[in-house]
């Protein structure tokens, strides 16, 4: 699979407590995102973040949290992100999703055997 060099990195802001049909719902993204043969997506966690409800959600002990941010991040053509946005609005409830305009530089599989 190839990614043109001008590509859209599609940013998806989420609550790790957020759910979709009796799944986490960053899970349901990932594998709908390969479902529909997307280049990738990266789940990140983040130690602290607040969103639109400006609830403060944090990892340290006296503050803990189940409900930490995370963001997703897939990369793939326009067009391909593009079909896959009417897909995500339905399975989000809330959260914040952004795309960018990027420049592709490098994607490759790592070599089997190679160290």
């Amino acid at each position: 699979m190839q990614i043109p060099q001008n590509a859209v990195l599609l940013r998806i802001f989420l609550g790790e407590s957020d759910r979709y049909k009796h799944q986490p719902l960053y899970e349901a993204i990932v594998l709908k995102a390969r479902e529909m043969h997307l280049a990738g997506a990266t789940v990140l966690r983040g130690p602290m973040g607040f969103g639109k409800s400006s609830r403060l959600h944090t990892a340290k002990i006296l503050r803990l949290s189940l409900d930490l941010p995370l963001v997703i991040e897939i990369v793939d053509s326009k067009e391909k992100i593009d079909s896959f946005l009417p897909v995500l609005d339905d399975m989000m409830q809330g959260g914040l999703i952004t795309l960018e305009n990027i420049q592709v530089i490098a994607y490759k599989g790592a070599v089997p055997g190679a160290e």
